[in-house]
């Protein structure tokens, strides 16, 4: 007998709120290793500037990316069980180390770049998805059965 999937109801405050969590984190964390970041991907800081490339919709789409992230990370984190900050930040480390780790180690090892770049990369979404989950799955809506 098939089990009936638990009714996944999204909380979009509180995804907004991670998705601003994980943008200010990765403001803070892309400051701190920026030239390590720029070296290993073979750029300066000159060239971003004028890479012609508007910085809103940079900032735009890397809010927007965030909060599908804290979306969907919200779903895997329902379906596994009682929302809670525990699980949420379980769900958030294994959504790491089984999608972030291998995908982009993937990418690297072709793409023949820095290992330095994919330490930062996977070192920013590791605190990421923690945070992200953390606040997804503690936060509940008031009118949620979990």
């Amino acid at each position: 007998m098939e089990t009936p999937s638990p009714r996944i109801r999204q909380n979009y405050p509180a995804n907004l709120v991670a998705a601003v969590a994980c943008y200010l984190i990765a403001a803070a964390w892309y400051s701190t290793f920026m030239q390590k970041w720029l070296d290993g991907t073979g750029r300066t800081h000159e060239w971003l500037v004028t890479s012609g490339l508007n910085p809103a919709i940079q900032y735009g789409t890397s809010l927007l990316c965030a909060f599908i992230v804290a979306t969907v990370l919200s779903a895997f984190i329902q379906i596994s069980g009682p929302q809670s900050l525990w699980r949420g930040m379980k769900v958030g480390a294994g959504a790491w180390l089984g999608f972030v780790v291998p995908v982009w180690g993937t990418e690297y090892i072709f793409e023949i770049r820095p290992w330095s770049l994919y330490a930062i990369n996977c070192g920013f979404w590791l605190i990421g998805l923690v945070v992200v989950g953390a606040i997804v799955g503690i936060w509940r809506k008031k009118d949620s059965a979990h």
